[in-house]
């Protein structure tokens, strides 16, 4: 995502390359080159315009200390306008009610239905909530089943009244039910909907009324672009919803949507999708997008997905492992198989500062490790368990039995080795830096 935006607000900074000092001059080349990267990334020309005009004036106000070049000045104020376009302070959903009830609006098609068991999903692991999911969109034939499959998979009971055709009295019979059953969350999935559309904008309007919700989301598909701006306009003079949520971020190379959807209907995005899977939602955090558009990575994301899969007994027990250099490839593939559960292997990269453009044209994907994992389990349980037992006519026998090549499994053998060490010196000689680094991401996440 951002990917043609990045590349070519990269290419507006080289302008100042090498100069001494801001002038007006090199200011308004850059800033050109900066407007035309935010047009092409389907902002709208007076959002643009808007943007490098405010820009100019605090470059050019600006006293310059020494120690910053013009180049890495004009990067600093971009980036504080972008967080300043994009909202600023990330914006918490609002479910502190017993039962909260929020309200999902969106078009037809925007990821609506797939989205509110994200939600769910989200609220259930990452907050402890006992979520219900409810199905008012009694129009398309399909939704009701979409919904309790999505309910299954992340195990979240579905409300449904499939001979009721009216959404009003399924919400408010839902959220009696919730009460009932001691559900603290109630997720209202609505029909989806034309802007145009009266007679059901009408509706959707009377079940705001008639339940009273805590968040009102409108859900919008990023890829549509400039459209998803101006519909999230004209939902919001109807509704006055409290926030949008963008999915298909990870399919648009250009973030028009994201980057100027709070400027036109001054609501926070709240959450993104950035992918298919039921735990490919991302809060949105304006200065942590911002930092990822301008190829500064983003760690705080990185270490809380980190911090999700990481089990402080087992790592005391591989620490231990690792020092006594009984270090095996069962631990290796554990490692593998918690890395794949922080998202999609790209992603990750691009959270690291720099990797993002370095891996720009590198295919990777969520297959990444599939050769890794083939060749680790072709391997006896004494061979992963005493990686010293792999001689040469087992190397060969294990890349027949993975359907690789001798060369790969030698790889991975040398790979295995070097990182063991690694983490061998790593533990023996900076394990009490170690531990002092991971307190300080735990200090930094909360």
């Amino acid at each position: 995502m951002f990917e043609g935006l990045s590349e070519k607000l990269e290419r507006s900074f080289k302008i100042l390359k090498g100069q001494g000092y801001i002038t007006e001059i090199n200011v308004a080349d850059t800033l050109k080159e900066v407007r035309k990267a935010l047009l092409d990334a389907d902002v709208s020309f007076k959002i643009a315009k808007d943007f490098t005009n405010t820009v100019k004036e605090r470059a050019l106000g600006e006293k310059i200390l020494t120690s910053v070049k013009p180049g890495q000045l004009m990067v600093k104020l971009v980036h504080d306008e972008l967080v300043a376009l994009m909202g600023g302070e990330h914006e918490e959903l609002n479910v502190k009610a017993n039962p909260a009830i929020i309200l999902i609006a969106g078009l037809q098609g925007s990821g609506k239905t797939t989205f509110s068991a994200k939600l769910a999903h989200y609220l259930k692991k990452k907050k402890g909530k006992q979520p219900l999911l409810v199905a008012c969109d009694v129009y398309r034939p399909a939704a009701i089943n979409q919904l309790k499959v999505l309910g299954e998979q992340v195990e979240v009971g579905v409300y449904t009244e499939e001979d009721n055709k009216d959404p009003v009295s399924i919400a408010k019979n839902a959220i009696k039910r919730a009460k009932e059953m001691g559900q603290n969350v109630v997720i209202i999935d609505t029909a989806g909907r034309l802007a145009i559309d009266e007679l059901m904008m009408k509706e959707i309007a009377a079940v705001k009324s008639a339940v009273n919700p805590h968040e009102i989301l409108f859900v919008v598909d990023a890829m549509t672009g400039q459209d998803a701006v101006n519909t999230a306009k004209a939902f919001n003079d109807r509704l006055d919803y409290n926030g949008v949520v963008l999915t298909k971020l990870d399919g648009d190379t250009r973030g028009g949507a994201a980057l100027t959807v709070r400027s036109v209907v001054d609501k926070p995005i709240k959450f993104v999708g950035i992918g298919e899977k039921m735990d490919a939602l991302d809060v949105f955090y304006p200065k942590r997008m911002a930092d990822r558009i301008l190829g500064m990575g983003d760690i705080v994301s990185l270490v809380e997905r980190a911090q999700e899969q990481f089990d402080e007994e087992d790592a005391r027990r591989l620490q231990k492992k690792i020092a006594k250099n009984e270090f095996n490839f069962n631990d290796f593939l554990k490692q593998i198989q918690q890395i794949k559960k922080m998202g999609n292997i790209k992603d990750l990269a691009s959270m690291i500062p720099g990797m993002g453009k370095a891996m720009k044209d590198t295919d990777l994907d969520d297959d990444a490790f599939k050769g890794v994992e083939a060749i680790i389990h072709s391997m006896t349980p004494a061979e992963r368990e005493n990686p010293k037992l792999l001689n040469g006519s087992r190397r060969r026998r294990i890349a027949d039995g993975s359907g690789t090549d001798i060369v790969e499994v030698n790889r991975l053998v040398k790979q295995f080795d070097e990182t063991s060490k690694m983490m061998r010196m790593m533990t023996t000689g900076g394990g009490r830096k170690m531990g002092r680094m991971m307190q300080q991401m735990k200090q930094m996440k909360r």
